[in-house]
């Protein structure tokens, strides 16, 4: 997997790679992660940025690193300020889960005025399709649609490992969001996507996610195959 050192430093970039992974199961908890040669070789990038990687991920809890012994994941869950509870994936990865998840396209989408996001961006957004597997199947697919300034030309430059990330270089930082719930029929190419027949009735949820002064910056649309596994949301009890 390759790097681009037009999207920052390459450790960072490296370190969400990780970061995702560990995330998502791939590199389990308590489990080692490939050695320093392993993702040198990987990444095709030097012994320090991978060291420097590492050092960040270590720094933040998710790895330990022991002489002799390599680098183990001690957590698998994240801090991010989204949500007080963990999220969804999070939860599936902890009970043995394997999730991964694929960018499918990244386009202007045509306007429509009677449009959410063109009621809420005008005409300045980003389009982002991706699809979560669960063990390898089709499980979750997501329509991003955030609040970017970005000609044709850009959108074909941009290669996106983690959403989040790509967020954080664009200077959107998300500090809350709002759910919507419903049951819907998936549109057509959604369906041809999570393996459904047509017409197959979903559960549906639409994110507005906000920044620290309640703009929106971020609508999301998904779709989940609720006959492969429950989507499940967990509450903190507030009360003291």
């Amino acid at each position: 997997m390759s790097v681009n050192r037009r999207k920052g430093p390459l450790y960072l970039q490296i370190k969400e790679m990780i970061k995702d992974r560990i995330l998502h199961g791939v590199y389990p908890i308590h489990t080692n992660i490939p050695s320093e040669p392993q993702l040198e070789e990987e990444f095709s990038v030097s012994k320090i940025t991978i060291r420097n990687a590492i050092k960040e991920l270590v720094q933040e809890g998710y790895l330990e690193k022991k002489s002799g012994k390599g680098t183990k994941v001690i957590a698998n869950v994240t801090s991010a300020k989204l949500s007080k509870g963990k999220r969804f994936t999070e939860i599936l990865v902890e009970e043995g889960h394997h999730i991964t998840k694929k960018v499918l396209s990244i386009k202007k989408p045509e306007i429509t005025a009677d449009s959410i996001p063109y009621s809420v961006f005008g005409d300045k957004y980003v389009q982002i399709e991706r699809i979560y597997l669960l063990e390898n199947e089709p499980y979750i697919h997501f329509t991003h649609y955030i609040s970017i300034d970005v000609t044709e030309e850009e959108i074909e430059d941009i290669q996106i490992s983690s959403l989040y990330r790509f967020l954080e270089e664009n200077n959107i930082r998300l500090e809350s969001f709002r759910d919507e719930f419903a049951v819907a029929v998936a549109p057509d190419h959604v369906c041809e996507i999570l393996n459904l027949e047509k017409g197959t009735t979903t559960l549906k949820r639409i994110r507005r996610s906000s920044d620290e002064d309640g703009n929106v910056l971020e609508i999301s649309e998904g779709y989940y195959n609720t006959a492969k596994q429950n989507y499940v949301v967990t509450y903190n009890d507030s009360t003291q």
